[in-house]
């Protein structure tokens, strides 16, 4: 049995893994988010429901202390929560991350030239990329709100091969990354619906 924290529980892939994890594994969730109150009916033995700040450092080192996994599905100042995610794993001991990132990041879009709007996403994985963590960043395509899991995976360095992928389709590869620790350990993935 897993201990996983999730840091912004009320994000969109995230209320799918969340449900995930409880339908299909027995992982222990700590749900980290702002505000609290967006979540609901989490009425669950395995749930803990912290309300708190990624920027909040001994917060976040806190509710991190005893975790196996953190999984980061974050909206905002995106190289400073890495930074902070990372002193915090460091600092506690925990060594698996998942993090959510952007397609684009490594101009591996056929036809796309990578833009100012990437740069967030871009800095936040290069800090990842130089921990020392058993990181895996996921690179999804567009989302799509489609009731499908269908999707490929290409590996950094490797052109993308689609433009959209479901949220849910993303959220069972959190879900398989987060139970299989030793699963596409120190990788960056693009994650698409075949075409």
């Amino acid at each position: 049995m897993s201990n996983v924290l999730i840091l912004g529980a009320n994000g969109s892939i995230a209320r799918y893994a969340i449900d995930m994890f409880l339908n299909n594994t027995d992982a222990q969730l700590t749900l980290y988010l702002r505000n609290s109150r967006r979540l609901k009916d989490m009425d669950s033995n395995r749930v803990r429901v912290i309300e708190g700040d990624v920027l909040n450092l001994e917060q976040l080192k806190e509710a991190m202390m005893g975790k196996d996994v953190v999984y980061a599905n974050l909206a905002g100042d995106l190289e400073k929560y890495a930074k902070n995610i990372v002193e915090a794993m460091d600092t506690t001991g925990v060594k698996r991350l998942i993090f959510i990132g952007s397609m684009g990041i490594y101009d591996e879009v056929p036809g796309e030239k990578y833009g100012s709007v990437l740069e967030p996403y871009r800095k936040s994985v290069a800090i990842i990329e130089a921990s020392d963590l058993d990181y895996t960043i996921l690179r999804p395509a567009w989302f799509t709100n489609k009731n499908e899991i269908d999707y490929e995976t290409t590996q950094k360095g490797e052109s993308f091969k689609g433009y959209e992928v479901s949220r849910k389709s993303v959220a069972d590869l959190v879900v398989k990354l987060a139970v299989t620790p030793e699963l596409e350990v120190r990788r960056s993935l693009g994650v698409n619906k075949p075409e």
